[in-house]
């Protein structure tokens, strides 16, 4: 039986990832800061929780993270923790960089000390790339970060590039574009516009409060998403890879889908909040997932329409997540 350790596991993709290793037969252990008092809601949805070995790690700590591998001797580490808004990195720069950056780093250091074969996935992003305007990017994309938590993304990339060639050890980014889910927490822009409609919807809610809504981004699902991430560690060599649906869309866009769904007009509910604009934005992006297409058969089945709808319905209580 495979053991693997996801760090993050109480985030969305941690919690679609912990469904699909259970599913593989894995053991799975989960990392959270203080797993005594998180509750682990996400995992409680998907009713999992109780199958989940649950240890408390503080990433931003070398000595926390030797003693996580050293007790649990994974054959497979996800790193997914990390702060993971990108607006909320604008607010506090100093923890997206150590909870991003440094727990990286943290994490292949152990691993280089210990002289584990355990192998490592690391969470990227395509907000590392910046404003891709009307191109799709791919691995070989230069980065062009626009936030706090794009530059630290982009210093974790790189350290994981530089401790695989070094060191030889096995380990990977997935540079993954948007993916949503019920899961996502209602700070993240989908969400929040699928909770506000459908509340809209039910006559608890009047009005939608939305920043820039001309802002283009590549949508996928995120349980196809996490199951790239396993893929990428059942390679023979580790590499890096862009996980994306190749398509991009307007937040408005996105918003008119949700309320057509629910038979309503967006512009008869939506209103422009200043507060709402980020210091500094990506106007568009979108990614090229043709290598993880050729090398590991991965390709993106939901867009984002479909995204819109898998969500609306888990909302209004009509599908399981």
């Amino acid at each position: 039986m495979k053991k693997a350790l996801i760090c993050g596991i109480s985030g969305q993709d941690g919690a679609y990832l912990a469904r699909l290793l259970l599913d593989k037969g894995y053991k799975v252990y989960g990392a959270s800061r203080d797993s005594q008092i998180n509750p682990f809601s996400n995992l409680v949805s998907l009713r999992i929780r109780d199958e989940i070995g649950l240890i408390s790690v503080n990433l931003s700590d070398f000595r926390s993270c030797w003693q996580a591998l050293d007790k649990i001797a994974p054959d497979e580490i996800y790193n997914l923790g990390g702060l993971t808004s990108v607006g909320l990195s604008f607010e506090q720069p100093v923890e997206a960089m150590e909870s991003i950056s440094v727990s990286t780093l943290n994490l292949l250091e152990a691993m280089r000390m210990s002289g584990t074969s355990t192998r490592l996935y690391s969470a990227g992003s395509g907000e590392c790339f910046g404003d891709t305007g009307g191109l799709a990017a791919d691995e070989a994309t230069p980065f062009h970060p626009r936030s706090p938590y794009a530059v630290a993304k982009s210093a974790a990339f790189w350290q994981t590039v530089n401790y695989r060639n070094a060191y030889d050890i096995h380990a990977c980014t997935g540079i993954l574009f948007n993916h949503e889910s019920p899961l996502r927490p209602a700070r993240f822009v989908t969400r929040k516009i699928v909770q506000a409609a459908c509340r809209i919807a039910r006559g608890e809610q009047k009005k939608l409060l939305l920043g820039d809504t001309s802002a283009r981004r590549d949508w996928g699902w995120a349980p196809e998403y996490v199951n790239a991430m396993w893929l990428m560690l059942q390679q023979d060599n580790a590499d890096d890879y862009v996980i994306a649906t190749g398509q991009n869309h307007s937040v408005e866009q996105f918003a008119v889908t949700v309320f057509d769904l629910l038979g309503l007009d967006f512009h008869d509910y939506a209103e422009t909040d200043p507060e709402l604009y980020r210091p500094a934005d990506i106007a568009a992006n979108k990614g090229n997932p043709a290598k993880a297409a050729e090398k590991l058969g991965w390709q993106p089945e939901t867009f984002m329409q479909g995204v819109a709808a898998k969500m609306v319905e888990a909302e209004m209580g009509q599908t399981r997540l």
